[in-house]
């Protein structure tokens, strides 16, 4: 998206943040017209309380309701600013509860999907405050808006070569190495999985492999989920099931947005992207219940339903991520629907072994806005993926602790300890401030926060 960010300094128009505990001090510093024009208007300041001000000429300033900070429930309410305001540059005139996050909301709060139809035209800019770092700023509202915009794009217009075209444009952004593995040379690679889910489509699956940074530099691996679109497979999808599942290849988008922040930002990190891109298509060549795959790791896996491709792709992809025995391996995966009935579409679920890293990410996850919720990697939950025939299968043989059980099954195939797993929605149900419907960034703010720290 284009920045949203200006330079007009004090020529740009005032925005006071207001609550029942400040408002009456703000008003004293209100200019005389402008604060009979809100005594008239019969303001008040609650939360997501709008109203512009009248000066000479144009605009004095705005009043924006906000929660009191001791109960503050959602540190992203300034992100409605942009779809309220007329075109102009403005500023804070006053501090809100976590400048730094108000000044990110307002910048994604702009955010629109033009691909398909035109904007309404408006240009809402912000000049942030100075203890704002604007180019850390910038760097991580491009991230939410590469998310946004690869999420939203339909499936016809991103398979596996477009996810692959839109990796290589940030591996040339920033000067990465980059190839793909495609087709049958997956075979020839020892990626089985990945071939086996993506075959049947008439695009070609592929594992998309990114590097950058000196290599005696701490490891980093991300590995993405790139199910272009998500049929089910033979085990085809009902139609409401299947109606977002453009939105399958969410967590490629997040790999990428975190490579681009972590770049952008040059940590100290030999980082790597596994991107396997595929699309879960029915055709005569499709992978079938029962099958059984020898995987890139050498475990035997039973197919036990083919809806649950996610898993499969990623395991290859981990297998790969382990033999470089790197610092950390990262994943994330729009994966299952157990993760969005136990947590909701806002709260993703992660799983790791490192109680010391899910610390740090909580609290980060806190400090960035940006929700997690560590879930367990209950083992006695291993037996639920057993198999009769070969050395595990793909789901679990009850239906219980989907998201557990596919956090097991993937487990198998890292041995790293330092290795954690996001089960994450991307996806905004109905749209809130700062977060309009549709694609949504999840998890890589936290996560980059926490790198930022250990390797800036």
């Amino acid at each position: 998206m284009p920045s949203i960010f200006t330079t007009s300094g004090s020529a740009a128009i005032p925005i006071w943040f207001v609550t029942a505990v400040n408002y009456n001090e703000v008003s004293e510093r209100l200019p005389a017209g402008a604060r009979a024009f809100a005594d008239a208007a019969g303001f008040e300041p609650k939360p997501g309380r709008y109203l512009a001000l009248p000066g000479e000429g144009g605009l004095s300033g705005i009043l924006f309701g906000l929660e009191n900070a001791d109960d503050a429930k959602d540190l992203f309410l300034p992100g409605q600013l942009p779809q309220l305001l007329p075109s102009g540059g403005y500023r804070f005139a006053n501090d809100p509860y976590d400048v730094r996050l108000a000044a990110l909301a307002f910048a994604v709060g702009g955010y629109r999907f033009t691909r398909y139809h035109k904007s309404d035209g408006r240009d809402v800019k912000l000049d942030p405050p100075q203890s704002v770092d604007r180019e850390d700023l910038q760097r991580v509202v491009e991230a939410v808006a590469l998310v946004r915009d690869l999420v939203n794009t339909p499936a016809n217009d991103m398979g596996p070569g477009e996810l692959e075209d839109a990796a290589r444009a940030v591996a040339t952004q920033h000067h990465a190495d980059i190839r793909a593995i495609v087709g049958d040379d997956l075979l020839k690679e020892n990626f089985p999985l990945i071939h086996a889910v993506g075959r049947a489509a008439a695009r070609p699956p592929r594992l998309i492999d990114l590097s950058w940074g000196e290599a005696d530099h701490p490891r980093v691996t991300l590995v993405g989920k790139g199910v272009c679109f998500d049929s089910g497979g033979l085990d085809i999808k009902p139609e409401t099931s299947m109606l977002n599942m453009k939105k399958d290849m969410g967590g490629a988008a997040t790999a990428l947005a975190l490579a681009h922040m972590i770049m952008s930002r040059r940590l100290k990190v030999r980082l790597r992207v596994l991107i396997p891109a595929v699309e879960n298509s029915i055709s005569g060549g499709a992978f079938r219940p029962r099958d059984i795959y020898k995987s890139r790791k050498g475990i035997t896996v039973e197919i036990g339903n083919t809806d649950a491709e996610g898993r499969l792709i990623l395991a290859d992809a981990l297998a790969l991520a382990d033999e470089d025995k790197p610092a950390l391996i990262a994943d994330f995966a729009t994966l299952t629907g157990a993760a969005r009935i136990a947590l909701g579409p806002e709260v993703p679920a992660f799983f790791t072994d490192d109680d010391d890293l899910a610390n740090r990410l909580m609290a980060y996850a806190t400090a960035e806005a940006d929700p997690l919720w560590r879930l367990p990697l209950w083992r006695p939950y291993d037996e639920m993926l057993e198999s009769k025939v070969a050395d595990i299968n793909n789901v679990g043989s009850t239906g219980q602790a989907g998201a557990i059980t596919a956090a097991l099954f993937m487990r198998r195939f890292v041995s790293a300890k330092s290795w954690v797993h996001f089960d994450l929605f991307a996806w905004t149900p109905r749209a809130k401030p700062g977060r309009p419907e549709g694609g949504e960034c999840q998890t890589a703010r936290a996560l980059y926060a926490l790198l930022a720290e250990r390797y800036g």
